[in-house]
């Protein structure tokens, strides 16, 4: 039973280098050990907080990209829209101005075919004034081509006189 029984002395020189390790190893393992420890810990929760914020301001960034996005969408149908109506506009200012132009057109035909009829018309009352006159003159030579035939006209002529 001495095997399990340890002596006094063994008891005591055993917690004597106990306590000696301890002591040594409270001065120079568990301070700097407790140290790295702390230093860790505040790293790891520095690490913690700036994945945090990082995780906010990427939140923040994702919002504002998605306002962005629907402000530029939003921009993109007015500009379409604008670019539409003026689109629109232009096309019904083209079509008023060829109408105008071709009512313009038509009143200017119109009025040269109206001056072209008129100088016709009187170019043919031209014609048929001289050729009526052609005809009297050609009328009134045979009629007084002999001397009866102009008595008997100046006798019809004197009647006529007298009677109005």
């Amino acid at each position: 039973m001495d095997l399990l029984t340890p002596s006094v002395g063994t008891i005591f020189w055993g917690t004597i280098v106990f306590v000696i390790l301890l002591m040594l190893l409270a001065k120079f393992a568990w301070k700097p050990m407790l140290k790295a420890v702390k230093e860790r810990e505040s790293g790891i929760a520095d690490s913690l907080a700036l994945a945090d914020k990082t995780k906010n301001e990427m939140l923040q960034l994702q919002a504002q990209n998605e306002s962005l996005l629907k402000e530029a969408r939003a921009e993109r149908e007015n500009i379409i829209k604008e670019a539409n109506e003026v689109g629109k506009k232009l096309v019904a200012e083209a079509k008023d101005n060829a109408k105008s132009e071709a009512d313009k057109m038509i009143s200017d035909a119109q009025a040269a075919i109206n001056a072209e009829k008129n100088s016709a018309m009187a170019e043919i009352k031209t014609h048929v004034a001289a050729l009526s006159l052609e005809i009297a003159e050609k009328i009134v030579k045979g009629e007084l081509s002999s001397d009866d035939k102009q008595k008997n006209l100046a006798n019809q002529l004197a009647e006529d006189i007298s009677l109005n």
